[in-house]
């Protein structure tokens, strides 16, 4: 997300989940993102100079994601009694597509994102491939059991044009 990647950001370094953290060449937050603003690009990109030694996931490019749709949310933010550093994943559903951002709610059964999850994915399913469609950006409630949690819109043609235009092949696996 780019509301980590800017400000005084010095350095970001990239934990895989064990070993050594690896730290990043370069790091670009959308030039597009203002804080405070419900039309902003909440999209980052962290560079490395060595292979991470896993297969990318691509981004949702063919199509929007849809409300309704079946989604998956990942990220190493704290859970809702307050802890975290370790990678969590959950299902949600989609409950609105909008130009800038998707939205999930919580819900019976479903999952929301917290403080930390930030730049993480939420992901669907295209073609049995899962694929990046929004880049976790906020949260509307005052904790991880209420509100709604939005998502970065992969799809906004300005984000896929930033995106593409630093990492050429992040739509392809």
């Amino acid at each position: 997300a780019a509301h980590c990647l800017s400000g005084e950001t010095a350095a970001v370094k990239i934990y895989l989940g064990s070993g050594e953290q690896i730290l990043a060449d370069s790091f670009y937050p959308s030039p597009d993102y203002r804080p405070n603003d419900p039309s902003s690009l909440d999209v980052g990109i962290v560079i490395t100079g060595q292979d991470l030694g896993r297969p990318g996931v691509p981004l949702l490019l063919s199509r929007d994601a849809r409300v309704g749709e079946q989604a998956v949310i990942a990220g190493w933010g704290e859970d809702a009694m307050g802890a975290g550093t370790v990678l969590r994943a959950a299902t949600t559903s989609i409950a609105t597509v909008g130009p800038y951002y998707l939205e999930t709610t919580n819900g019976t059964g479903l999952s929301s994102v917290c403080s930390g999850d930030s730049g993480g994915p939420i992901l669907v399913s295209e073609g049995g491939v899962w694929a990046v469609a929004g880049v976790v950006s906020a949260t509307s409630g005052s904790n991880c059991l209420s509100g709604a949690s939005l998502y970065a819109n992969i799809r906004n043609a300005a984000n896929m044009s930033f995106i593409l235009g630093l990492v050429p092949l992040a739509g392809r696996r």
